[in-house]
């Protein structure tokens, strides 16, 4: 009977061991940080954001209790959320966060838990997607600014987090997604074909005005390249006309007799040289005076 009371006592003592062992020591993973609590009310940390201390760790049995919140950055996506553009365009949004816990006392005491503090944080983030969105144009939103209007979207959710008190740090905010409302897109659809078009036949008038001033530019450059080249052969002509007189001239004073034959030989080829040609003449005329001398001049 006493050998059974002391298996029973050490059963016991080994079971009550057990149990304060249990409550007493815990391990935090390098990815966690662990929240201590007393009572209920946080009262330090341990592997913190900013500290490397992951391990075997001990703590008060039956008066402190743990909570391990991870150190790593959260993916948070936001409902579908309808805004309204500047334009009056009605866009559907689908939008992403990422966030890190770096004050883990401030967000244990503020929001208690993760899953409390993703529904927070959807509600902030889906409120300053409607204000910034709200105020650009639909192009803006879909191409034209939007790597712009997600930065103050993040600066905005990240202010509205300090301003709580939340304990987070707001890392990036996106949109994954950026649809029409179906009953809105042939309409914007329209609308932009008609922008493009209108700038299409902007970019042709002014296409066909840029050819006519250069169609008129080479016209006008041709006209006074010929005018030249046209003034220049006059020239050159008149020139060789005054030297071919000068030459004539000084050879026809040199020798009257050969001027006066060479210039009845050009009259007889003139009038003579035509095969058609019929000509009736006296033989005594004056025009054929040089068939009459023989030689030496002798008629």
């Amino acid at each position: 009977m006493t050998q059974s009371r002391t298996i029973i006592a050490g059963l016991v003592g080994i079971f009550l061991v057990a149990v304060v062992a249990a409550n007493t020591f815990y391990v935090v993973d390098q990815r966690k940080q662990a929240v201590v609590l007393s009572f209920g009310a946080p009262v330090r940390v341990v592997n913190g954001f900013q500290e490397n201390d992951p391990g075997l760790k001990a703590k008060l049995p039956f008066v402190e209790n743990v909570i391990q919140l991870d150190k790593r950055n959260q993916p948070l996506e936001a409902d579908q959320e309808e805004v309204v553009a500047s334009d009056q365009d009605r866009l559907i949004v689908d939008a992403f966060m990422r966030f890190r816990i770096y004050d883990p006392l401030q967000f244990y005491r503020t929001l208690g838990d993760e899953h409390t503090a993703a529904d927070r944080l959807q509600r902030v983030l889906n409120s300053s997607l409607r204000q910034v969105l709200g105020s650009a144009t639909s192009h803006d939103i879909i191409a034209g600014r939007r790597e712009q209007l997600m930065q103050q979207t993040r600066a905005d959710v990240a202010k509205q987090a300090r301003d709580a008190r939340l304990g987070i740090e707001v890392t990036d905010v996106r949109l994954s997604r950026v649809d029409l409302p179906q009953a809105n897109e042939e309409a914007v659809f329209r609308r932009m074909e008609t922008a493009r078009e209108q700038q299409a036949a902007q970019i042709r008038s002014l296409g066909e005005q840029q050819k006519r001033e250069i169609m008129a530019d080479a016209d006008k450059e041709v006209a006074i390249t010929r005018g030249t080249a046209i003034g220049q052969s006059y020239q050159t002509r008149g020139d060789g006309d005054a030297k071919r007189a000068a030459i004539y001239a000084a050879a026809y004073g040199k020798d009257p007799a050969f001027a006066k034959f060479y210039r009845t030989l050009q009259a007889y080829d003139g009038a003579l040289g035509r095969g058609d040609t019929t000509m009736v003449l006296s033989p005594q005329s004056a025009f054929f005076s040089e068939f009459e001398k023989g030689a030496g001049g002798a008629k």
